[in-house]
């Protein structure tokens, strides 16, 4: 059993059964022995994105993460201190949050952001080559 945690546009790409999403990253997704978390950050930056008309996302994400038997990740606070003393290679703050994530619960990050690995977590490719 694996425990993924997905990044935004990872989620995204699912939810729209994108080809960009490699094989192997959604046979993993896919998997119903697998765990895979959704973190609130996650959902915060798609809501943003959407009220500010730069994405088209379809109302109700926090059902859509239900009904995909995925698991909501909230922000703790060991969280949000983690983020903020994490090395300047990646300067998004969503990013830097799921990366502080992944570090802090064990969890290996579904993302195409090669920088992540620089922060010494598992990193799972979602290349449609692999």
């Amino acid at each position: 059993m694996k425990r993924l945690l997905l990044d935004t546009h990872t989620f995204l790409w699912w939810l729209a059964d994108d080809p960009a999403l490699g094989v192997r990253a959604r046979q993993e997704i896919g998997r119903g022995d697998n765990l895979v978390f959704i973190s609130a950050v996650s959902v915060w930056e798609i809501a943003i994105k959407r009220a500010i008309g730069k994405l088209s996302v379809p109302e109700g994400i926090e059902e859509t993460v239900t009904e995909e038997r995925f698991i909501g990740l909230p922000v703790s606070l060991h969280h949000a201190t983690r983020a903020g003393v994490l090395p300047p290679h990646h300067r998004d703050p969503f990013d830097r949050m799921l990366i502080a994530q992944a570090q802090s619960e064990g969890l290996i990050l579904v993302t195409g952001d090669g920088v992540f690995e620089r922060y010494g977590i598992e990193v799972l490719s979602i290349s449609a080559r692999s």
